[in-house]
């Protein structure tokens, strides 16, 4: 299962047509956008593939985090990425 764009609850994503700033095979260090919607999907599904978790549930909880939760200063896709996963392993285990 994909979390699509219809799965999102935030209201506020911008969705850029031409989109190069995000990847869907893995993040790297190019910035993070937490209010670009291509992104946050990406990440979320990614995340999920990598933690074998992929429900709307788990989804909505990494978008919830990504949105409220995500210090300010952590600005690529990977260190994203590895705050989200410290965040799984010390929370959700």
């Amino acid at each position: 299962m994909d979390f699509l764009k219809e799965h999102l609850i935030g209201e506020n994503y911008v969705w850029p047509a031409n989109d190069k700033s995000f990847t869907l095979t893995q993040p790297d260090r190019r910035f993070f956008d937490r209010y670009n919607g291509n992104q946050v999907l990406s990440l979320i599904n990614f995340f999920c593939t990598s933690v074998g978790a992929l429900t709307l549930d788990v989804g909505h909880k990494i978008e919830g985090l990504i949105l409220k939760e995500l210090p300010a200063d952590i600005k690529s896709q990977v260190a994203v990425f590895n705050w989200l996963r410290g965040q799984y392993l010390y929370y959700w285990n």
